[in-house]
């Protein structure tokens, strides 16, 4: 397989995967409740497009800095032994908007769920239980230089083994099935329709990275 092919491996099928959320999401949009409200003088769809933006920028850029390195050595060619801390600085930038885009488009777009407001605050504070322990055991086990992918860049981590401790004893995939419920909060506490619908697009397109992104290079550097 040529590197070309190696890089674009199943991004046809993140880009239809992407189209069918963006399309489902557009029908959702219609909903009552969807587009009312704003914070800081902007539209609540103005923040709804803003925090889109900002996720699949965010995944397209994790692609991009992947594949480019571990099939080319792109980055290493050009930013040497920074390589990592420089792609590490962007993913940072982008991953620490994801919770605060969707927590003021919660804001913006509150109370139109209608739900009792004491149920959706417990809720949504439950939800953040999983979220810190997750950042406990990245901490504590796994490491944030592994969860941001280092082993794309340094191939002495690739000889490691799985994390099985803290909450990966639950998935080994714990970062995806666990983490986004820290974006799911902001959207119960405030019930906001827009950021409920927003952090279930999130959700569902970060499975889109896995199986199209992350598996193949996993199967790849790991191992099947």
């Amino acid at each position: 397989m040529g590197k070309a092919n190696l890089i674009f491996e199943k991004q046809f099928w993140h880009l239809l995967g992407l189209g069918i959320l963006l399309y489902l999401l557009s029908i959702a949009g219609q909903m009552e409740g969807f587009r009312e409200g704003e914070a800081l003088g902007i539209s609540t769809l103005a923040w709804f497009s803003l925090a889109m933006g900002n996720t699949i920028a965010h995944q397209v850029y994790v692609w991009f800095c992947w594949r480019m390195q571990f099939h080319t050595k792109l980055l290493t060619r050009l930013f040497g032994k920074a390589a990592f801390r420089f792609y590490a600085a962007g993913f940072t930038v982008l991953i620490v908007l994801r919770p605060i885009l969707i927590t003021i488009l919660a804001i913006a777009n509150r109370d139109t769920v209608q739900a009792n407001p004491l149920y959706m605050k417990v809720t949504a504070l439950f939800l953040l239980i999983p979220a810190s322990y997750l950042g406990y055991s990245i901490a504590r086990y796994f490491s944030f230089v592994r969860a941001f992918g280092i082993d794309h860049f340094d191939e002495s981590y690739r000889s490691m083994p799985l994390v099985r401790q803290g909450i990966f004893r639950f998935t080994p995939n714990a970062m995806y099935v666990f983490g986004f419920t820290l974006l799911w909060a902001p959207a119960v506490f405030f019930s906001s329709v827009a950021a409920l619908f927003f952090a279930l697009f999130s959700h569902l397109y970060i499975w889109v990275h896995y199986f199209c992104t992350e598996k193949p290079d996993m199967e790849k550097i790991y191992g099947r």
